[in-house]
């Protein structure tokens, strides 16, 4: 029987792989002679593949969790670090950085251990069989990364290209700012939920008229870094395909996979006949004659 890692020592373990994987794409980026976006995907690319290296090593892709939330913020601060910030490029840090410390507190806090993996992952698992490393690596790892890569890069340009500040960077920000507070405030009620173990359906907060006021928060967050970039640089208005890609992993990847689980509980049709997919907004019904 093998000894269960805690969480405490599993929290360490995750740490140094992440900040060894954060030297690795250092390293990998330095030692590149390519334009600094060909690079930065590059060095992204060899810190997943050191990530991923560690998640077989464990067993466990949830080793990756966090790779989402952290990424971002270490390219925009390496970044800030090596360009320096113009007020456009230090709001839409700014953001950022307040996006990544709230989504990784969130896993931290219900990070179980090392032990514990991603229902999705499992579900992967035993689905694909044999072919579940290539899933693993091409799927839970590589993808992500590519996506979340795409939605960071408007930031990247704004810090590197320090264009002149326009007002219209603020609403992007704002809107960014508050996609954090929706996020956070939707985990914090499923939470809450979670620790009642009620079972069923949460039906209060922001939960009451949507079913993942969370992905809504992610999906905007990004839009907002988005049209941050295109008011400030009107010409690189194609950086946006990243936080369309984010949409659309939300929209045909992660919303299908929670809704099909949550589809065999007892009830879910009544829910979902109540309830947006992810606006928390009342839904009307039908009138009866």
């Amino acid at each position: 029987m093998e000894r269960k890692i805690g969480r405490g020592a599993s929290f360490l373990i995750v740490a140094l792989i992440y900040v060894a994987a954060t030297a690795v794409g250092i390293v990998v980026y330095r030692a590149l002679p390519f334009a600094f976006w060909v690079n930065l995907l590059l060095a992204d690319i060899a810190a997943t593949v050191f990530t991923f290296a560690f998640s077989l090593a464990f067993k466990n892709a949830s080793v990756y969790d966090p790779y989402w939330s952290v990424q971002p913020v270490v390219i925009v601060v390496a970044l800030a670090i090596e360009y320096g910030v113009t007020l456009s490029g230090g709001l839409t840090l700014a953001a950022i950085c307040l996006w990544g410390v709230r989504l990784t507190a969130n896993w931290a806090y219900t990070f179980d251990g090392l032990h514990a993996q991603d229902w999705r992952y499992t579900m992967l698992r035993e689905k694909t069989g044999k072919a579940y490393p290539l899933i693993n690596f091409l799927g839970i790892h590589l993808v992500p990364t590519l996506v979340v890569y795409g939605c960071v890069l408007p930031a990247a340009f704004l810090l590197t290209d320090a264009p002149s500040f326009h007002f219209g960077v603020t609403i992007g920000v704002l809107l960014s700012v508050c996609a954090v507070v929706l996020q956070g405030a939707s985990d914090i009620q499923m939470q809450r939920f979670r620790k009642q173990k009620t079972g069923g359906f949460i039906r209060t907060g922001l939960w009451k008229y949507a079913r993942h006021p969370n992905y809504l928060g992610e999906i905007l967050m990004w839009w907002g870094v988005a049209i941050a970039s295109v008011f400030a640089m009107p010409h690189r208005w194609y950086l946006s395909v990243g936080a369309a890609a984010n949409t659309c992993l939300f929209a045909f990847v992660s919303i299908p996979m929670a809704e099909k689980r949550q589809g065999r509980k007892e009830g879910f049709a009544a829910y979902k006949a109540e309830t947006r997919v992810l606006l928390p907004i009342k839904k009307r019904t039908a009138r009866k004659f």
